[in-house]
């Protein structure tokens, strides 16, 4: 094809001996045509990553290209000098990276980064770089841009981070545009704000994309084609809406089926004496001030009260910045509040001193969003699970029985506990953050985030997993998450916070298909292929 600007031809990756399997990808052919939008689908371990790695010659060290080609502009990528591709990165090709926070340097103003693209290849003037990327800045639609110019990547939110690392990408108009799980971790407004950005983008500079994600919606939103990868294979490919409605593939059937759906099942009313009561929480963050400056308030939860009853799972949904995952802080004084009382088997867990909150936190129990960063490293698992009941003191071989009679109804087998937490996926480590809070024998537990990062197939799993924990221990569960379809499948209701406020609480099926408040709906607009799911937006979905 006379506009293909890419063809890889059975690309092999090849991973070091006692690796689980020989290959990260095997014998992979694909063209990306000038314009389009590729996506390339599957779950942790499927290769596509690798494939956009390997492109800008960015491997681990220990992959290594077993053989093939990826012809860009004549030439074989795969094989020019190592300073050759450096000028092609950024020129010819640039990549947005999955996790912005750590691509960008934390010590650099975000302008001072968007300039060093033009230094790194020789181009401009320092006073012309730094108004290319002011203009930059503005194009992604970053607020403020002579404020962004100088701020540093901890001062902007996920979403501007990410718009900052899509300026970088596109400072020296690269013909190729790889963006690897660039949503992942958004919210959904700010996830569909991405990927309208990302399609304006593609139609004003005619660039192709490779858009790499695990997400179906995501697919439905943007792709004009689909690759779908397993195991470092290509199972299947054709134009997204052949494969969306029709996936010849099984495995291409079972990442679609593992797709929350916009259907809402009804759930029953619970009506059991409270596990949790909240009542007129408030926190307020300050930060800077001083030398004539004020300084900056944020009321990250205002005024906000709520319960969960003994058995429930309510669902805390909303944008990155609602006050969300403080409010779940708070519950377990992680989070001091300024006010308010956060009551737990009638005890107030605001008002306690050191002493007894080590004791009462034995009734909370969190499970955190990064399975990779809340697991220590140095410990085996049966550590990790049984320090929690040892420090309130159970005695250590008491603890270490019931780690791994934990771990088996976790799904994970008693023999999981001798090994270390890199031995392990994401899902699965996800399963011993949940077996870590069941061994203290909590009244509740928050999961804030707990599935947010997971391919769609294990999110189903973990779901399934904390369905079949509720029903069997009678646990209450503050389920903190910005996907209302996840939120769905689990919650007995639903409480909707913005901006620290609590705007919207009721039934799951009520509020998906009555929601009361604008910024609701908003939400239940801006999931990703909300249309394509069932036919309708989510919130005109039946309950089941």
């Amino acid at each position: 094809m006379s506009d293909t600007v890419l063809r890889i031809e059975n690309l092999t990756l090849d991973l070091p001996s006692g690796a689980d399997r020989a290959h990260a990808v095997h014998d992979l052919s694909f063209t990306l045509a000038r314009g389009e939008v590729l996506c390339v689908v599957g779950e942790s371990g499927s290769g596509k990553s690798m494939t956009a790695s390997a492109l800008m010659g960015l491997l681990p060290g220990a992959v290594t290209i077993g053989g093939g080609r990826a012809i860009f502009g004549g030439r074989d990528v795969l094989a020019l000098p190592e300073a050759e591709r450096r000028a092609l990165r950024g020129a010819k090709i640039g990549m947005i990276f999955q996790e912005p926070m750590t691509a960008l340097n934390p010590l650099m103003r975000i302008g001072d980064q968007i300039s060093e693209v033009f230094e790194a290849h020789g181009l401009l003037t320092p006073t012309e770089r730094r108004a290319r990327a002011l203009a930059l800045i503005e194009e992604v639609g970053l607020p403020d841009p002579k404020k962004i110019i100088r701020a540093y990547p901890f001062q902007l939110s996920g979403g501007q981070r990410q718009r900052a690392m899509i300026a970088m990408a596109l400072a020296l108009e690269p013909e190729i545009l790889i963006a690897d799980e660039p949503t992942t971790a958004l919210d959904v407004t700010t996830q569909a704000q991405i990927l309208d950005l990302i399609a304006e983008i593609r139609q004003r500079h005619g660039m192709a994309v490779m858009f790499i994600t695990h997400d179906f919606g995501v697919v439905a939103e943007i792709a004009d084609r689909v690759i779908v990868m397993r195991h470092g294979e290509m199972v299947e490919t054709g134009p997204a809406a052949e494969v969306l409605a029709a996936p010849k593939h099984d495995y291409t059937r079972r990442l679609l089926d593992a797709i929350p759906s916009n259907a809402v099942p009804r759930p029953d009313r619970v009506t059991a004496a409270p596990a949790l009561e909240i009542r007129n929480l408030r926190k307020t963050y300050r930060t800077g001030g001083g030398w004539g400056r004020a300084a900056r308030e944020v009321r990250a939860i205002d005024d906000v009260s709520l319960t969960i009853a003994k058995g429930e799972v309510l669902g805390l949904v909303g944008e990155s910045g609602s006050g969300k995952s403080t409010l779940g802080r708070a519950v377990v004084r992680l989070v001091d509040p300024d006010s308010g009382r956060i009551l737990v088997g009638g005890e107030d867990m605001a008002a306690l001193d050191a002493n007894a909150l080590r004791r009462a936190r034995r009734r909370v129990q969190m499970v955190f969003q990064d399975p990779y960063a809340s697991l220590n490293p140095r410990a085996r698992i049966l550590r990790s699970i049984s320090e929690g009941p040892v420090a309130q003191g159970v005695a250590k071989r008491d603890a270490e029985a019931r780690a791994r009679e934990l771990l088996e109804v976790v799904g994970l087998g008693a023999d999981a506990a001798d090994r270390y937490p890199h031995e392990f996926s994401g899902g699965q480590r996800q399963r011993i953050g949940i077996a870590r809070a069941l061994a203290m024998d909590p009244d509740l537990i928050i999961a804030d985030e707990a599935v947010s990062a997971l391919d769609v197939s294990i999110q189903a799993q973990v779901l399934d997993l904390l369905r079949d924990l509720r029903a069997r221990l009678g646990l209450s569960l503050l389920f903190i998450t910005h996907d209302l379809r996840v939120a769905a499948q689990l919650c007995d209701r639903i409480a909707v916070m913005q901006k620290g406020r609590l705007v919207e609480i009721g039934p799951v099926d009520e509020v998906f298909l009555n929601p009361r408040d604008p910024y609701t709906r908003s939400l239940l607009d801006a999931v990703p292929g909300a249309s394509w799911a069932d036919g309708g937006s989510p919130a005109r979905a039946e309950a089941i």
